[in-house]
């Protein structure tokens, strides 16, 4: 009597939030570009996000959701059952967050912990422990008239965009110490290239 082989994926399955704006198309087209790479992306397609450019590939699979919605990032979840995420969604225009700082408040601190929140009990109620990636700023540190910022330098946010992106850190942070999740945070500095907004 033969016995029933589980069925196992050899793809390794990533979520990508803000796979739309800038810096997340350009790493959705290198994860695509990998063998065996699927990529599901979670955007609310703002007015800064791209067009869906990798509609057509087999291996890609986008969800337009606000990541302050829980419920929705929850069946997402579930669904797709992800290795890796990388958290790029947020509001980044220093601008725009002098005028309506709310937008942003809202986003980039509430969605991080939305998505902590539900990685959290994810991770408790399988076996997989998830690797999350937190793509943040350098504005983080405020400013500096000469060298360059180290990882243990203290953060003094100098807008309501970089406050936010800080207070994101220190959630990942503590739900990093805490709870004991696989989580990166990375405060790169400006970025250029293809697909950027015009007000950048």
């Amino acid at each position: 009597m033969k016995k029933n082989k589980k069925k196992v994926s050899n793809y390794k399955k990533f979520i990508v939030t803000g796979g739309l704006g800038f810096i997340g198309i350009n790493l959705v087209e290198y994860l695509l570009k990998k063998k065996n790479c699927k990529v599901l992306c979670i955007d609310k397609a703002t007015y800064a996000s791209n067009k869906n450019i990798f509609q057509y590939n087999k291996n890609f699979i986008f969800k337009k959701i606000d990541i302050c919605k829980t419920e929705q990032l929850k069946k997402v979840f579930t669904y797709f059952r992800p290795d890796c995420i990388f958290h790029l969604a947020a509001e980044t225009h220093v601008d725009n967050s002098i005028t309506n700082s709310k937008v942003f408040i809202k986003s980039n601190i509430l969605g991080m912990y939305s998505l902590l929140n539900i990685l959290k009990d994810y991770c408790e109620k399988s076996d997989k422990k998830i690797r999350f990636i937190n793509v943040s700023t350098d504005e983080v540190y405020g400013s500096i008239k000469r060298g360059s910022f180290l990882e243990n330098d203290k953060f003094y946010p100098n807008s309501p965009y970089s406050a936010s992106k800080a207070s994101a850190d220190m959630l990942a942070r503590a739900w990093h110490k805490t709870f004991k999740l696989p989580i990166i945070t990375t405060n790169c500095s400006n970025n250029f290239g293809p697909f950027q907004h015009k007000e950048k």
